[in-house]
């Protein structure tokens, strides 16, 4: 009869005196971390290979600990024995599928087919020695440790492990450099992969060289760091586009550190407590985890509309471009056509039919003046609008203004003046002149205009406070504090504006506004309120 180790037999397979508290610990942490994670993978492991190639390595790493602790617990030395190079064994697949699916993942392609059977010879040693006495000789019985071959067992393993390691940070330093984007995701990966390795392999060297097996231990710890590193980079970078991640780990976290008092108390009532505890908050993270699915799916099911809002957008505003060129193009004809026959080209008319025609000229000017309007907004928006910026006087452009509004102005009786404080060097501005004098200028002269049944409408440009500030004060219908909210939005019209202006669009001051801010001004309106007139001001900067 062969004779055992020094303690009992094991109960349950992994209870006995000879394994140490902290063995618990550190084994059954790292493994729910583990198994959690790739549980949460397995409904995608089709999809992915990196996900196959994952779970692999997790499985390689569940049944070497498992295993260990068996080791720890037999008193049976041909089953240490077996154990131990079971281990050997499952230390080299663990690292070649490490390095085979950190690869992958930062590679995102398969590795090469000649790369595959270089990992497969890394292999041979081990397999061939394994078997043999030459690699594991037999057993101490004193302290039921396998014997190694020092110079066979670093050949076969610990060089086999350091070189894998050092593809991996190749590989990592080659995926930096080829897809810079996803740096920091390539960085945090390797990171926790490397910290996983270094301390899995340090605990078994440790163990080898000091033979103090129990603080060798620690190592595992490894694990769970890998698994953070692994869900962060899940979370923050989306990859394997797992949903959930972040709060299955919480709950799991917290489960795993409930469950952990189970292994430590030392009282029938404690050990109840822990329990109950356990279960209250799986049932609640049970729920959390529903909760949450339910969000992502809402906010999924908003980030969809909000695309297809952009791309309905998107194919209007194109639509809304087809018809406004082809109507402004048809509106432009008319005028032309309109402006011929009142202008006498074709013959004179009769005086009914010249005002007839004339009427019918203003009203087609104004038609396609709406609709520059609308397209000049949408490009606005769009930011597609170029400024072509260079040295101009304001005051000319003030002045041009002023006197193209005239007609406008005289024949609805209004008394228009232009106030101009006169200094010793000219009002120069850099920026678009033609586009501050036809939206800005103009635009601001006719609302006052168009807005003012009697009365007189004043334009005044002055220089002050480091500014050059344009005026137009009218003694019109005034503006309320409601209708001040939309005054240079969007197609902001004021509550009876189209009565009293039947073509305006609610585009022309929200034109305004985007140029004069394009040339670092502002622009604002004020009033006392409806039937007292307002002013309009524009400052640029000089």
């Amino acid at each position: 009869m062969q004779p055992l180790c020094p303690w009992e037999p094991a109960q349950y397979l992994i209870f006995s005196s000879n394994v140490p508290t902290l063995l618990y610990y550190s084994h059954f942490i790292a493994i729910l971390a583990a198994v959690i994670f790739a549980l949460v993978l397995i409904p995608r492991v089709r999809e992915s290979l990196s996900i196959k190639l994952f779970l692999a390595t997790i499985l390689f790493f569940t049944a070497w600990t498992i295993i260990d602790v068996l080791l720890w617990a037999s008193n049976r030395p041909d089953i240490v024995l077996f154990y131990w190079s079971l281990q050997m064994l499952l230390e080299s697949l663990l690292y070649v599928s490490a390095f085979y699916f950190a690869y992958v993942f930062i590679a995102q392609k398969e590795l090469k087919f000649m790369w595959q059977i270089g990992l497969v010879l890394l292999l041979v040693p081990i397999l061939v020695l394994l078997p043999t006495p030459y690699l594991l000789p037999g057993v101490d019985i004193a302290w039921c440790n396998a014997e190694e071959t020092p110079s066979l067992n670093f050949l076969s393993t610990y060089a086999v492990q350091i070189l894998l390691s050092f593809l991996i940070l190749f590989a990592s330093f080659w995926g930096i450099s080829t897809q810079p984007k996803r740096k920091k995701e390539v960085i945090l990966f390797t990171t926790g992969l490397i910290i996983f390795l270094i301390a899995f392999s340090s605990g078994n060297i440790i163990g080898s060289i000091t033979e103090d097996w129990e603080l060798a231990q620690v190592g595992l710890f490894g694990m769970p760091v890998f698994i953070a590193f692994l869900a962060y980079t899940v979370v923050r970078f989306k990859t394997f586009k797992v949903k959930l991640i972040a709060t299955q780990a919480l709950v799991a976290g917290i489960a795993v550190l409930i469950g952990a008092r189970l292994f430590y108390s030392t009282t029938t009532s404690g050990t109840v407590l822990s329990a109950v505890t356990l279960v209250g908050f799986l049932i609640s993270g049970v729920f959390l985890i529903r909760s949450v699915k339910k969000e992502i799916e809402q906010r999924e099911h908003i980030e969809i509309l909000a695309k297809e809002l952009q791309e309905t957008n998107e194919r209007q505003d194109t639509l809304l471009h087809f018809i406004g060129h082809e109507v402004k193009g048809s509106l432009a004809k008319d005028a032309g056509a309109f402006a011929s026959l009142v202008e006498g080209d074709f013959g004179p008319l009769a005086e009914n039919m010249k005002n007839f025609v004339t009427q019918a000229l203003v009203e087609s000017q104004g038609g396609a003046s709406s609709v520059e309007n609308i397209l000049k907004a949408s490009n606005l928006k769009k930011g597609s609008v170029t400024y072509t910026k260079a040295l101009f006087d304001l005051k000319e452009l003030v002045a041009k203004a002023v006197e193209r509004a005239k007609p406008a102005a005289e024949k609805k009786g209004l008394a228009l003046t232009f106030l101009v404080q006169e200094m010793g060097t000219p009002y120069i501005l850099n920026g678009d002149g033609p586009q501050i004098f036809d939206h800005v200028l103009r635009n601001i002269i006719d609302n006052s205009i168009n807005y003012t049944p009697s009365g007189s409408v004043t334009v005044s440009l002055k220089k002050e406070n480091g500014k050059f500030v344009f005026a137009v004060k009218d003694t019109g219908v005034g503006i309320t504090e409601e209708d001040k909210k939309r005054l240079f939005t969007e197609g902001g019209h004021g509550k009876d504006s189209q009565r009293i202006n039947v073509h305006s669009t609610g585009y022309g001051l929200f034109i305004a506004k985007s140029i004069v801010e394009e040339h670092g001004g502002t622009i604002r309106a004020e009033s006392e309120g409806a039937g007292k007139g307002s002013t309009f001001i524009v400052e640029f900067p000089v």
